[in-house]
């Protein structure tokens, strides 16, 4: 009977690591959130993006209010080209193809990473979860992730120009995606990189105008800063359901909401870069990975733009983070796996009562984990001989 329980768990196991199960498991999930958000007509961000294209055909101002929807767009003119295939569609077919589309480029991000097909499952099953999270709400973040990944993977894989591609188009997006210059040193060719970030970027700043104009795109540019200007403003709130980041923690547990960002990206800043002295360690297929992950948690936790849903970015980090342990893994990296998974991932859920998960949100905790996690990290990146983790690249 043990032989048979095991023999059974093993094929259950083997099924659940293959990359066609995993990819079944994230179809359900984007048709199953699109398909119930809009029948229960909860899909106002989806309007927000599809309304992207239909204004920059007719040239109206990208990030004003509209009464189609009780929202604005903060998402760069290079969006409209992203959006229009849906735009075109009726609204519930775009939902879900929507969806669709943006957990198929978080799958190929995370399959893009040059390391073991088991251990990039394993990524995908622990980052489910926080996607549904983001599919509930139609966020670009799903696919933002996957093109942070690919940033990653394409720049290892010496690929460059699709790295810079990958880059640009994020950042032209949604600012987020300039993190991906994060990994510049990992490249031996670096001019061939910069050039190709150069065209990137001219390339994608200028296609919006095939369905506009120049002046209005550029017009639609100088708006974009405006408007993430006015929204970093609006961010800081001891209620909201956004600035869930350290500087969110430390605002509503001190009950000061006019604490300054500026102290805490720079004391950020200044350990994310630490890590950098170590150049030795460049070669190192587990230390670049332990880069990537910090790029993922730090852009997300030293945001004051962070929401619930934006932590599917994050959540990447801390599953690449925890597959990169060294086995047999610690207690403490199974311990704080454990605690991040549950505050961080499941705490939205409804496996946590009302109270407790207004209680959460109130004082920004799902952060915490994930600061935790990045600060174990950048420890490990600093102190750590990554020729002694058997990480083997594929």
């Amino acid at each position: 009977m043990n032989i048979f329980t095991k023999t059974n768990l093993g094929k259950l196991s083997s099924l659940l690591l293959k990359k066609q199960c995993v990819f079944a498991v994230y179809l359900i999930l984007a048709l199953v959130a699109g398909f119930k958000q809009y029948h229960h007509h909860s899909y106002n961000n989806y309007l927000v993006f599809k309304y992207v294209y239909w204004h920059t055909i007719d040239l109206q101002n990208l990030y004003n209010n509209y009464p189609e929807y009780q929202d604005s767009n903060h998402y760069g003119p290079i969006f409209s080209i992203f959006i229009a295939p849906f735009a075109l569609l009726p609204d519930g077919l775009g939902c879900i193809l929507w969806n669709i589309a943006n957990v198929a480029i978080l799958l190929w991000g995370i399959y893009s990473l040059p390391i073991a097909l088991n251990k990039r499952s394993i990524i995908a099953w622990i980052c489910a979860h926080e996607a549904l999270t983001a599919l509930f709400s139609f966020q670009f973040n799903i696919a933002l992730t996957g093109l942070i990944l690919l940033s990653f993977s394409y720049l290892i894989k010496k690929k460059e120009v699709q790295s810079a591609f990958f880059i640009a188009f994020g950042t032209l997006v949604k600012l987020y995606g300039i993190v991906g210059l994060a990994f510049f040193f990992f490249t031996k060719n670096k001019l061939k990189f910069v050039l190709g970030c150069l065209i990137a970027f001219l390339v994608l700043f200028a296609l919006p105008m095939a369905i506009s104009s120049p002046g209005f795109v550029i017009q639609s540019y100088a708006d974009w800063y405006h408007s993430l200007a006015h929204k970093n403003d609006l961010n800081a709130s001891l209620t909201s359901f956004q600035d869930i980041s350290v500087m969110g923690m430390a605002r509503r547990i001190s009950r000061n909401v006019n604490l300054p960002n500026m102290p805490f990206l720079l004391g950020g800043l200044l350990l994310f870069a630490l890590p950098y002295l170590r150049i030795s360690q460049y070669k190192h297929l587990a230390f670049r990975l332990m880069l990537l992950a910090s790029t993922l948690i730090f852009t997300v936790i030293f945001s004051s733009g962070s929401e619930s849903p934006t932590y599917i970015i994050a959540f990447a980090g801390v599953a690449i983070w925890f597959i990169v342990q060294k086995s047999p893994r610690s207690k403490w990296a199974i311990g704080l796996f454990v605690f991040a998974f549950c505050l961080t991932s499941l705490s939205p859920s409804d496996l946590f009562p009302r109270a407790v998960k207004e209680f959460i949100r109130l004082y920004s905790l799902k952060a915490l984990p994930c600061m935790i996690v990045w600060f174990t990290i950048i420890y490990q990146m600093m102190k750590e001989d990554f020729e002694s983790y058997s990480l083997t690249a594929k």
